[in-house]
């Protein structure tokens, strides 16, 4: 079941279609990165409000997640791209292997 609206009641759901379908893949694949990565971080605790916010079942949950699209897009994304999202998985996953 989903909770979408129809674009015919929903008059906003079609700009959003034309905004999505003119930004390239792998923008949409290095902003899903980025937030996973954020969100790892911060239920890893690096953040300023830190243990406030820590749930390593969590953290280790969107790790595996960022790993996955990582491996799964890197055919896709140019190393320009790449490069940096890797260095970041390997510091979160550093970060967990210590927070464990």
């Amino acid at each position: 079941m989903s909770d979408a609206t129809p674009s015919s009641e929903n008059p906003g759901f079609d700009d959003m279609a034309r905004d999505i379908a003119e930004v390239p893949a792998v923008e949409v694949i290095v902003t899903v990165a980025v937030n996973l990565m954020s969100a790892a971080a911060v239920k890893l605790g690096l953040t300023e409000e830190g243990e406030q916010h820590k749930d390593l079942d969590e953290a280790r949950k969107l790790v595996q997640a960022l790993a996955g699209l990582l491996d799964a897009s890197a055919t896709e994304i140019s190393t320009f791209h790449a490069s940096p999202l890797r260095d970041g998985l390997k510091s979160l996953q550093l970060a967990f292997r210590e927070a464990s």
